[in-house]
């Protein structure tokens, strides 16, 4: 079972993923930050773009540390980016689904309490430290930055949220309105697989 813990920090995360809000309007490829919705923000203030992150670790594999933070579920059933080192969520589903999130209109997310630790074993398996490049990537961009901040108040300098996020903002209008297709890693067309490796999927402590 995931473990629960109750601070102001992980309150504020909670209301945050709860609040519904995305950035319909976010076109792909846009990196005019300032102008990114304050649920994607960060304190650290570091962002990507789906391209820039897949540049940015191509570049430097073994420099960079690319974490996907998302559910074990969305990797399963969803894909996720064949490049990132580890699935390390910030987030996880009740092993039994048994609350329901009225705001949302899904099962209830509760706060992994094993996410810095985890993410801290990954990176110090890599031969990194926590000043070392850190790219997240989640549904949309808004858990990768609080997971940034997170990880900021562990001592990271350098954590980048892909602001996208893997499957991108809703449409506002049109005949697709409510599903994912404006922006984000998979509509990129950037490398992505439902094949995962055991290796580097998570299992609670």
């Amino acid at each position: 079972m995931i473990k629960k813990i109750c601070t102001p920090l992980l309150a504020a995360t909670l209301i945050a993923l709860s609040a519904g809000a995305w950035a319909a309007d976010w076109a792909p490829g846009t990196a005019t930050w300032e102008q990114l919705p304050e649920i994607k923000h960060s304190k650290l203030g570091l962002y990507l773009t789906p391209q820039q992150a897949y540049d940015m670790k191509k570049k430097d594999p073994k420099g960079v540390a690319f974490f996907d933070i998302r559910t074990r579920a969305e990797a399963m059933y969803v894909g996720w980016p064949g490049d990132a080192d580890a699935l390390v969520p910030y987030v996880e589903h009740a092993e039994i689904m048994g609350e329901w999130d009225d705001k949302r209109h899904m099962y209830q997310l509760e706060p992994n309490v094993d996410f810095v630790a985890e993410l801290d074993r990954r990176v110090k398996e890599m031969g990194l430290g926590k000043d070392a490049p850190i790219i997240l990537i989640c549904r949309s961009g808004d858990r990768s930055a609080k997971a940034a901040d997170r990880l900021q108040m562990s001592g990271y300098t350098r954590v980048y949220s892909i602001a996208e996020g893997f499957e991108g903002d809703a449409a506002k209008e049109g005949p697709r309105a409510g599903q994912r297709i404006v922006n984000g890693w998979k509509n990129n067309n950037l490398p992505w697989t439902y094949k995962l490796d055991k290796n580097r999927m998570y299992f609670p402590k």
